[in-house]
Formats: structure tokens, C-alpha cells, sequence
């Protein structure tokens, strides 16, 4: 099956050490064109609570595939002209957003991303070529060099897919765990100290548990941008700081306080009984996350 080919294909490509070098010469230069701070968290989409890349990419495509649809029915010319040039404009802040993802990736993530940018790179470079070739009036030419930029960004997008639906890169880590639905103990309250971050696990999911100005919080321990964990990261002004990325969460409630996390950290009921510490979730109508598989 073709699919079986495919996934050949990745997994020899997620393996490839030799992308590594690249791979991180790229990333010291991205790292000091994308600073962390406010204009990496709009990279990421943290003030819109979901990674920004994905709804950027729909400009390009659409514009570049509007632009073929017109040239295969003989549509007017100009306005295929402008579609391109649409396209190419906005694959700018769709690769910075793209760049600024593929920093936080590593091993086999990071190799399948440094392909899914280089195939990109090649369609906008084919697709300003086609943009020119037609300004100078030659539109069978840069009909020809948009077809060749739509396979490349075809291949780009299924490597695309394959990073967020078969790796997870972009999903919130914590999608398909849930505390327990019934108070589990997790450990004695006298281990805890005020703004010291505390690792346990409750039924097998990691929680993490910080006493806070008097009073006890508990958040899922996996930081929901790339899994990491949040025991190992600082408490301070009523956050806890991701010890990977930065990212920080108010203990109060789970939410970003700045990224790249654009998601919350699921939060659970607290309480202590006769000096033990237990923990439950919240009432959720999340299927996926409360059903009994999704530890």
C-alpha cells in the first residue's frame, strides 16, 4: 500500500543523523532571529490559544491553487499573476511561524521538519519564478513552474501532516491523559513546601503539586507545548516555568501566562484527608480524554 511506502520513507527520514548538523546550524540562526519573548509567543499563537502556523498555510495554498485552477481553464491571466504574487507574500509569516515551531522539536521531529521547510523553501522559490515568468508575459512558463511548486508543496504538506498527526508535534501532550474520577492519594502533605513544585502521579498520570500562599494546586505535571516536565521548571509570582522552553502557567488556573505553550495545563481537585494529599478531575466532557484508554 502506499501509505505502508510513506511511512517507510518517514521513518528513514526521522532516522537520518546526518540532517542533525543542518539541523542545528539553522537553528542557532533562527534562535537569534526568534527570540523568546512577546514576538515568539505570537509565532507560536499563544495569544490565540492554538499554534498560529496551520491557519496561516491556508493563504498560500489557496492562493497558489486558485492560480493553477485559472490556468488550467484559460481564466484571466492577470488575476493568476495575483494570485501567485498573494501567495508568495504570505508564505513569509507562514515560514516564520513555521521556523519559530521547528525550534522547540528535536531528534526525529526536527529531521522530518528541516524537509517539510526545505520542500517549502523549494515551492516559493518555483512559485517566484512563476510570478516573474508571467510579469514578463510568459504565462505557459509560469503556469508550468506553478504545477512543479504544487507537487513540492504537496509533498511538503503530507510531511506537514505526518509531523502533527503521526508525531504530535503542535497537539496539546496532555490530549489523551486524565486524572482519575475518584479521589486517588498521591502522598503526604507534610512532603510539601510552599513554592517548591512537587512531581507525583496518580493512577499512573503524572501531577504536578505546588502549595502556593497557603493553598494546594494541582496541574497535569506534562507541560501541554512538548511534553516536559513541569517539576523540574521554577515557581515564582504564582507560575510555574517550564524547564524545556519557558513557557509559563498560573498555578491558579493552568493558564499560559507566555509561551510557546498555547495551551492550558488541565487542572485537578485538590484536597488532603487526615495529612494525605488526593487528587480527582474535574467534571469534563472531553470523550477522548476521559475514556479509560487515555492514560
Amino acid at each position: 500500500m502506499l501509505s505502508a511506502t510513506l511511512d517507510k520513507i518517514t521513518d528513514r527520514l526521522e532516522r537520518t543523523s546526518l540532517l542533525d548538523k543542518p539541523s542545528d546550524a539553522l537553528a542557532a540562526l533562527l534562535g537569534r532571529l526568534l527570540p523568546a519573548g512577546r514576538v515568539g509567543d505570537v509565532a507560536s499563537g499563544t495569544p490565540i490559544g492554538h499554534p498560529l502556523h496551520p491557519v496561516l498555510v491556508t493563504v498560500p495554498i489557496g492562493s497558489w491553487v486558485a492560480a493553477t485552477y485559472l490556468d488550467l481553464t484559460g481564466g484571466d491571466a492577470k488575476a493568476a499573476q495575483r494570485l501567485v504574487g498573494l501567495g508568495n507574500l504570505a508564505a513569509l509569516p507562514t515560514a516564520l511561524t513555521g521556523a519559530n515551531d521547528w525550534l522547540t522539536t528535536s531528534a526525529g521531529e526536527r529531521r522530518v521538519g528541516l524537509a517539510h521547510a526545505t520542500l517549502n523553501y523549494t515551492a516559493l522559490g518555483l512559485y517566484v519564478g512563476s510570478w516573474l515568468a508571467r510579469r514578463k508575459g510568459r504565462r505557459v512558463k509560469g503556469a508550468a513552474l506553478a504545477m512543479a511548486g504544487a507537487g513540492a508543496v504537496g509533498a511538503a504538506g503530507w510531511l506537514g501532516g505526518h509531523l502533527s498527526y503521526a508525531l504530535g508535534v503542535g497537539v496539546d501532550t496532555t490530549a489523551f491523559q486524565h486524572f482519575p474520577g475518584e479521589w486517588t492519594d498521591v502522598g503526604a502533605e507534610s512532603d510539601l513546601r510552599a513554592d517548591v513544585p512537587s512531581g507525583v502521579e496518580a493512577a499512573g498520570v503524572p501531577v504536578l503539586l505546588v502549595r502556593h500562599q497557603g493553598v494546594l494546586m494541582a496541574l497535569s505535571d506534562r507541560c501541554t507545548h512538548r511534553g516536559a516536565p513541569l517539576h523540574e521548571g521554577e515557581v515564582s509570582d504564582g507560575c510555574v516555568t517550564c524547564p524545556w522552553h519557558g513557557s509559563r502557567f498560573a498555578l491558579a488556573d493552568g493558564s499560559v501566562k507566555a509561551g510557546p505553550a498555547t495551551r492550558p495545563q488541565p487542572m485537578a481537585e485538590v484536597r488532603v484527608v487526615e495529612g494525605r494529599v488526593q487528587v480527582r478531575r474535574s467534571d469534563e466532557p472531553r470523550e477522548l480524554r476521559t475514556n479509560p484508554v487515555g492514560h
